[in-house]
């Protein structure tokens, strides 16, 4: 299938698409290669519900559960959100800049929300994730390197040490790799020991 059969502009076709007002421009010139991987659940380990959807459109409530009062006020989005049944969601039109890694620096740039494709995975960070979300998380990313100039994948984790654990342990890089075929150097130097079989 085509790029173009795929994306009508920035917005992924087999998406579900709920656009969230926290989103701003790139940079001039940013270039698009880097795809960066999170863990999200609201309340943490709790699945399912609106939380998740709530919090990146900003109508959370935040008195409906005691954790809510540690990010009340918070202003996040990403590109992608993957359901722990694989349903796709997107938030941010991917030619822009969707607010999900905060602080961070990767292959020697710092920012990466400047020039990257924020996707959560719906889980915890330690704890396993569904094989529907690897098959959806797979389609996807080869979307994305169909459209942008893709040479990158990190977890939160990784562009942003000591500060985010997530995707966490939990997170199996093998089936990612095997999933996309994608060369080991596009993953980080801590995880390339997973090749695919």
């Amino acid at each position: 299938m085509t790029s173009d059969a795929l994306w009508q502009d920035g917005w992924y076709r087999f998406a579900r698409h709920q656009p969230s007002p926290n989103f701003g421009p790139r940079p001039a010139g940013a270039y698009i290669d880097l795809v960066v991987l999170h863990s999200i659940s609201l309340p943490p380990g709790q699945y399912g519900g609106d939380e998740i959807l709530a919090l990146f459109d900003n109508r959370l409530d935040w008195d409906a559960h005691p954790y809510f009062a540690q990010i009340r006020g918070l202003q996040v989005s990403a590109h992608f959100l993957i359901r722990r049944g694989g349903e796709l969601w997107q938030f941010v039109d991917a030619d822009a800049r969707a607010w999900h890694a905060g602080r961070s620096h990767w292959r020697g740039r710092d920012e990466c929300n400047d020039d990257s494709i924020g996707i959560e995975l719906e889980g915890l960070e330690g704890e396993h994730f569904e094989p529907a979300q690897y098959d959806t998380l797979t389609s996807l990313c080869t979307a994305l390197a169909q459209r942008y100039p893709i040479a990158h994948v990190a977890g939160h984790e990784h562009v942003a040490p000591g500060r985010k654990q997530d995707p966490g342990p939990g997170f199996d890089w093998a089936a990612l790799r095997q999933g996309t075929g994608w060369p080991a150097d596009w993953f980080p130097l801590a995880v390339r020991g997973s090749a695919p079989t």
